[in-house]
């Protein structure tokens, strides 16, 4: 008994961590439903500041005293710093408001600082578990509200947006927002995906009934990019798993036999025809409107550039076509204008472009406004640069496992198609995911070397 007093009270602070992290995801996942259901759209800016803060508070607590944590730890932290100084560098050149680089920052950084909250602590058993199904519990929910949409949708109970789209309404959490459907459903099959697959002790039909619900969810919101976002991420992994022919093998005939299912369906079943929309050839040569109309961001981006310092360092934080300066500064103006924000009209430029194309209007898959292009827009190669070290830390260091891999694929595809990779809500949500995946092997790593020393097969000194 007071063994196990003694273990908590070495652990309090690591449970309140948990606790302060699980309260930084809510103000990133649930916003947008507060704000439609009639909070201040203050609340969409609230976690701007509660996952810095959760992010600071466990780095500062944790009495870590392994040397990987660590490693990864300060690794990340120099990204994050030197991300940040290219930020004010850009914004020193292109005369960007102080405001344009805090939230351009946060808007790129705060999944490595929630990802790295998280994975900085030494959780227990109890305390995983105990944040773990916080988060199986708010997907569960998003996925319900989704379908329940769907249901109060198709009876006129609820009523469409202005654009009369019910599909783009089927959002769940993410409801009323522009790409709410798009966002949703990449959430929903990710959450899917690894609850099928790290659920163990659930059973079966429970875990495929999880990842049907969310596949459903993808049907009913219309969100095609999703489901092409999975394939393209899976087919990469495939080819990064050459070397290892067994497993290459494995997701080789499971792809080629979910492709077959899936091209059937397509052909043959209503609810799958939408895919059919991309199946016009005549839209991707040289001329095609796909091609000229997904290139005209970065044409007008160059168009604007004064100085070759302007390749190295972009035209300024929010001054382009990411989240910012494309949707937050339009949608938020009276609140953050008076705050010092700055606007540039290659941002306006490029939304021109996209509702003079027919194809602007019909399919956010070919958006000019995609996340590669707002990064390299806003903060030039070295911006990118830097972003990318973040990533490949990511990478390299904690998705250690193929499901973790495959999510950050999905990011670097999404990064080539919209804005999903400096939306909040997905990018932590993912994020999380990455850090469970991570802390689920570190647990799982202590408890067997623990069981060895037990059982005396392991020296103790080593």
């Amino acid at each position: 008994m007071n063994n196990q007093a003694l273990f908590l009270q070495k652990n309090k602070s690591y449970i309140q961590n948990s606790t302060l992290l699980l309260l930084a995801f809510v103000t990133v996942f649930f916003p947008r439903v507060l704000d439609t259901l009639g909070a201040p759209s203050l609340v969409n800016f609230f976690h701007f500041a509660v996952v810095p803060f959760a992010f600071i508070v466990a780095l500062f607590q944790t009495r870590t005293k392994n040397r990987n944590q660590i490693s990864i730890s300060k690794e990340i932290l120099c990204g994050l710093l030197i991300l940040l100084a290219i930020m004010f560098a850009s914004a020193l050149l292109n005369k960007a408001g102080f405001i344009n680089v805090v939230l351009n920052y946060f808007l790129l950084t705060e999944p490595f600082m929630f990802l790295l909250g998280i994975i900085c602590i030494p959780m227990s058993q109890e305390s995983f578990e105990r944040f773990r199904g916080w988060i199986v519990k708010f997907s569960c929910f998003h996925i319900f509200l989704a379908l329940a949409q769907k249901v109060l949708l198709s009876a006129g109970i609820l009523k469409t947006t202005t654009l009369g789209i019910l599909q783009d309404n089927i959002q769940g959490v993410f409801y009323l927002s522009g790409s709410g459907h798009v966002v949703g459903s990449s959430v929903s099959i990710s959450f899917g995906l690894y609850y099928f697959l790290s659920a163990k002790n659930s059973p079966m039909w429970l875990r495929f009934s999880v990842i049907f619900a969310a596949f459903l969810q993808l049907l009913f919101a219309d969100a095609k990019q999703v489901l092409l976002v999975c394939l393209v991420s899976w087919v990469v992994l495939i080819l990064l798993k050459v070397s290892d022919i067994a497993k290459t093998l494995q997701y080789l005939i499971a792809a080629i036999i979910f492709g077959s299912i899936f091209w059937w369906c397509v052909q043959n079943i209503e609810l799958f025809r939408a895919f059919k929309i991309w199946i016009r050839p005549e839209i991707y040569g040289p001329d095609g409107e796909a091609t000229l109309l997904k290139g005209a961001s970065i044409r007008i981006i160059l168009s604007h550039y004064k100085s070759p310092l302007n390749w190295l360092l972009g035209i300024g934080p929010g001054h382009t076509v990411g989240r910012l300066g494309g949707w937050m500064f339009p949608k938020y103006w009276d609140l953050l204008g008076p705050l010092g924000a700055t606007i540039h009209p290659a941002s306006e430029q490029v939304w021109d472009a996209v509702w003079a194309s027919w194809l602007g209007k019909a399919s956010s898959m070919f958006s000019p406004l995609f996340g590669w292009a707002a990064i390299w827009g806003n903060i030039g190669f070295l911006g990118l640069g830097a972003y990318l070290y973040l990533g490949s830390i990511v990478w390299r260091r904690i998705s250690t496992d193929d499901f973790s891999k495959f999510l950050v694929l999905n990011v670097i595809v999404n990064g080539l198609i919209f804005s999903q990779m400096e939306e909040p809500g997905y990018m932590v949500f993912v994020a999380g995911l990455i850090a469970l995946q991570w802390q689920d092997r570190q647990i799982t790593k202590t408890l067997k070397q623990r069981s060895a020393y037990i059982n005396g097969e392991m020296n103790p000194y080593l």
